[in-house]
């Protein structure tokens, strides 16, 4: 028998889909609905299968977007080793301390962020050239920082990666997206290898939920190949917004009971 709580989160994995495979943030939806309707389960155990569910959709999304955007070697392979390395190592440091400390941090960045998408009307608009070519550290910077940060606390992670590529590799937003996907694919298995040492995955909420997931992907990356870079702009101004708040939250809730 289906469970009111499955249908629930079928619903809000799809959302998760449509909204991460674009802009990402789709732990923004997801994971607080594992934890609000599945409070008895333990901390670990929900963040993997969270990242088991995002992964499908990702994957899906990474595949979509290659079909039409093609991917730079000199990108991607540095950038995955780094990310999965570093992802790893930040789910490893979250299953043994609080997330706490990294949470003003990235509050203050992507606050920094959501005004530069307003002021700088240019920004993730313009193309680059397609034989640039990339000095080795911006992608390694990218896959470490950003890779440590999925792993250890992890909301927010597709759209720090998509202003990364645009704001240090100079990409348009629909760009961006594609290469985010590569990474955070990455960055979801090496989290999923560290927590299913750590704790298990719920298979039984799990697995429906990826088929809604990779539904709202689909859905999704046909849109933002359809619509473009303003569209993409946009939602990712949205999600920013959204994330502020969300650790804004998190950080003076206790201040505010």
């Amino acid at each position: 028998m289906i469970s009111n709580e499955l249908i629930v989160l079928c619903l809000v994995s799809f959302g998760a889909g449509f909204i991460d495979s674009i802009v990402g943030g789709g732990g923004l939806i997801q994971l607080p609905a594992l934890l609000m309707i599945l409070p008895e389960m333990s901390v670990v155990t929900l963040l993997g299968t969270n990242k088991l569910v995002s992964v499908s959709g990702t994957a899906v999304s990474a595949y979509r977007f290659s079909r039409q955007i093609p991917y730079i070697k000199t990108i991607i392979l540095p950038g995955i080793l780094s990310a999965f390395t570093f992802s790893f190592l930040g789910a490893y440091t979250v299953s043994i301390m609080s997330s706490e400390v990294l949470k003003p941090l990235f509050m203050f960045l992507l606050f920094l962020v959501f005004i530069m998408t307003i002021r700088n009307k240019a920004f993730g608009t313009v193309d680059h050239h397609p034989d640039v070519i990339f000095p080795v550290w911006k992608p390694l910077l990218i896959g470490s920082l950003i890779g440590f940060y999925d792993g250890f606390f992890g909301p927010g992670t597709g759209s720090f990666l998509i202003i990364a590529f645009v704001g240090l590799l100079g990409m348009t937003f629909v760009q961006g997206s594609a290469y985010a996907k590569i990474f955070n694919l990455t960055t979801n298995l090496a989290a999923i290898l560290l927590f299913s040492l750590k704790g298990k995955f719920l298979f039984e909420y799990a697995l429906p939920m990826m088929i809604f997931n990779v539904g709202g992907a689909l859905l999704g990356v046909k849109l933002a190949l359809l619509k473009g870079n303003e569209f993409v702009r946009g939602l990712l101004r949205g999600i920013v917004l959204l994330t502020i708040l969300k650790l804004a939250y998190d950080v003076f809730k206790d201040y505010l009971s």
